[in-house]
């Protein structure tokens, strides 16, 4: 425990867990802390993401044989996803030139959620407005920028336009931030999908929720700091001594930045490592199993991740996983793209589900 002294000159004990969490407020700058009107942007939950792949039709026959995700919504060329009970989705947009398959932004819902207000809340924590052509996928062209995305009709919008807003970080990784019922459809935000088509069978998982994405940027000390200022979230949990995690919403959700200390402006764009689903019934064994009937392999090495291969991370005490290990089962797409799959309780800390946030840390 910690002795700290009061304002009115009492003591008061607190955590170490309790300090952790109020660091990010006390690393603000001085020219912030003086601007009591500046709030954190007020994120509910990760609520969506996007992927880049080289034929989405194949993508979305792969999906939906494994999950039995219903499309929720149409945008031109895109598919979107339901995740379980909606209205959370990911959607699947055929590559652009020059571009590589991946996870292309991630998004997360904001409570009264309000165009414009937020974007003035971007504006005071140093996101600039742009104008002209965006990114599909992370680039240093657009960090530490917001801009607005109009789709039409020929897009699943509506014919005055339905608007959504975006932002790149530090290093450029996108995120969408979005009403809490964006479903990806028509309407002033996106909030209207009238028809649900659902998939022509059963999946082999039932989805259940986004559980969390995992981010490699050059300096994630720098980047922990940015999203826990930026949004006002805390550290659920820590998987090694210097790998916090941002817990988001409910206390299971969390994003993680992991990767260099380079100090000084970034010299090429941050990267999603992978997503996480939380689904039904999680037993290792029982998900092998099912993968391998499907048709994936066991990886053969951890340097080399071609498609449609599986493996397992036993998640050792030294980075906060349970002593013999706490499983975390991957596997890659059609793509190569990486996804992870725990039980719904899975909140990033220890016990052999990963569901125990609770230890001081």
């Amino acid at each position: 425990m910690t002795t700290i002294l009061t304002a009115n000159s009492g003591l008061a004990k607190l955590s170490r867990r309790t300090l952790l969490k109020a660091i990010p407020a006390l690393t603000l700058s001085p020219t912030l802390l003086a601007q009591e009107a500046v709030q954190p942007v007020a994120v509910r939950k990760l609520h969506s993401f996007a992927l880049r792949v080289a034929n989405v039709d194949r993508s979305v026959k792969f999906y939906q044989d494994l999950f039995g995700a219903p499309v929720q919504s149409r945008q031109g060329d895109s598919v979107c996803l339901r995740i379980g009970d909606g209205p959370r989705f990911f959607s699947l947009s055929p590559v652009e030139a020059g571009q590589q398959p991946g996870i292309s932004r991630i998004g997360l819902s904001v409570a009264n959620f309000d165009l414009e207000a937020v974007r003035d809340q971007l504006d005071e924590f140093g996101i600039s407005r742009r104008s002209g052509p965006t990114p599909a996928q992370a680039s240093l062209s657009v960090a530490m920028q917001s801009w607005v995305e109009t789709r039409g009709r020929e897009n699943g919008g509506s014919a005055t336009g339905t608007q959504e807003l975006y932002f790149a970080d530090l290093e450029g990784l996108i995120y969408q931030l979005s009403p809490e019922d964006h479903c990806g459809g028509s309407g002033d935000f996106g909030t209207i999908c009238e028809r649900l088509e659902n998939a022509p069978a059963a999946g082999l998982f039932t989805s259940i929720d986004l559980s969390h994405f995992t981010n490699f940027l050059a300096n994630s000390q720098r980047g922990n700091e940015f999203y826990t200022r930026i949004f006002g979230l805390g550290y659920q949990a820590y998987q090694g001594p210097t790998s916090p995690i941002v817990g988001v919403g409910d206390g299971f959700q969390f994003l993680m930045y992991v990767g260099g200390e380079q100090a000084g402006p970034p010299t090429q764009a941050g990267r999603v490592d992978h997503v996480c689903l939380s689904v039904e019934d999680f037993d290792v064994d029982n998900i092998i199993a099912k993968l391998e009937d499907y048709g994936f392999s066991a990886r053969e090495s951890a340097s080399n991740t071609p498609p449609l291969v599986h493996w397992i991370s036993m998640r050792m005490p030294n980075r906060g996983g349970v002593e013999g290990g706490t499983p975390e089962v991957y596997f890659s797409d059609p793509d190569g793209i990486r996804i992870q799959l725990q039980d719904a309780v899975y909140c990033g800390g220890g016990g052999y589900l990963g569901d125990d946030c609770s230890a001081e840390v």
